[in-house]
């Protein structure tokens, strides 16, 4: 608990250091793209907030030297993998110049020095074959640089309102947390908690008033640990079933396959060029009727941030089951098609305007 106050409260000066300044780097770090399908904010936003929540962690790390050196040493060599992933999205962030296939790269090379320096990789999905396969590194490997990147683009889609991905984050590490301390592994714990702490710090600017944005360096850097984390725990503890962490992030896990099926073979386009119909825009655009024509300032933020609770319970729905049922193989599978299935439901029911009345807002 000492880990996660360190890091909520150097993450705190940070962000707020960032916030009370952005007018000396507004020209760098602003989000001045207002109108953007993507974009729902109304004046230029700070988008590099991954500063703060990296200070945090590293701070938080640091201090555990002297009581802790090994898990201090283990997490601060995590961070260092992930650097790549979080530079090439805050480059990103002050350049604007950064593709996504470059910044999927970095990601997987951060993945891939993960299992160099830490070696940590996929060890087993509790399905016979698929583990007997999962003995070569040659199949081990390049599935998990893959999982990690997916799960650091899956952050990044969902970072679209205030407080929804950095929420979602915490959230889920959390019960990574939680279920460090169930089996007694005080690395994932520690790390699960001082992420925790670290995010806070920053979520207090970022809602409901979006003060500063994640940008792509956070919200890559955020998808990279919790891949890791997950990883790590279900590889060191075998009582930990591999389907925890499949439940745990299905949500912009999910979301990601979903809007890659329905570009491609739904709208016939590029599951690369970004539109405005994910999920967390929809429920934006059609559940938020009460300020469906208000373009004042105060109502597009308050509209803006009363989107995010809504992803925030869809999210809890699959992180609380795979919280309590953390070694049960079997229901964890089936809690997982069971989010799918309520996933497409309520896609399809708000795309076709047949959301049920009492998840329409109206003020």
């Amino acid at each position: 608990m000492l880990s996660l106050a360190i890091a909520l409260v150097v993450s705190f000066i940070a962000t707020l250091l960032i916030v009370r300044y952005a007018h000396v780097h507004a020209r760098f770090s602003g989000d001045s793209d207002v109108a953007g399908v993507q974009k729902f904010h109304v004046r230029p936003v700070p988008r590099v907030g991954g500063v703060g929540i990296l200070a945090g962690l590293l701070v938080s790390a640091t201090a555990l030297c002297l009581s802790y050196p090994t898990v201090s040493r283990d997490i601060l060599l995590l961070v260092a993998c992930g650097l790549p992933a979080f530079l090439s999205g805050f480059i990103e962030d002050l350049t604007k110049k950064v593709t996504p296939t470059v910044r999927l790269v970095c990601t997987m090379f951060a993945a891939l020095l993960a299992w160099l320096v830490l070696d940590i990789h996929i060890t087993r999905v509790d399905i016979g074959v698929v583990d007997r396969a999962l003995v070569v590194a040659a199949v081990s490997v390049p599935l998990t640089v893959l999982c990690v990147a997916g799960m650091a683009n899956a952050v990044n889609i969902i970072d679209g309102f205030n407080g929804l991905a950095a929420m979602v984050a915490m959230i889920m590490f959390a019960s990574l947390g939680y279920v460090g301390f169930q089996v007694q592994d005080p690395i994932v714990l520690t790390t699960s908690m001082i992420m925790v702490g670290a995010i806070l710090g920053f979520f207090i600017f970022n809602f409901p008033g979006g003060l500063i944005f994640l940008g792509d360096g956070g919200a890559y850097f955020l998808g990279f640990m919790l891949a890791e984390v997950a990883v790590l725990l279900v590889m060191r503890n075998p009582q930990v079933s591999p389907w925890y962490p499949a439940l745990m992030v299905i949500y912009p896990a999910f979301e990601v396959c979903f809007s890659i099926y329905r570009k491609r073979f739904v709208r016939g386009i590029s599951p690369g060029i970004p539109d405005g119909v994910h999920l967390h825009m929809l429920v934006y655009k059609r559940l938020m009727r009460w300020a469906a024509g208000a373009r004042t300032a105060s109502a597009l933020t308050q509209r803006n941030s009363l989107t995010s609770p809504y992803l925030w319970l869809l999210c809890l729905l699959a992180v609380i089951p795979a919280t309590v049922f953390w070694r049960h193989s079997v229901v964890l599978a089936l809690c997982c098609v069971a989010f799918m299935v309520t996933y497409v439901w309520l896609y399809l029911s708000i795309v076709r305007f047949k959301a049920p009345r009492w998840l329409i807002y109206k003020k």
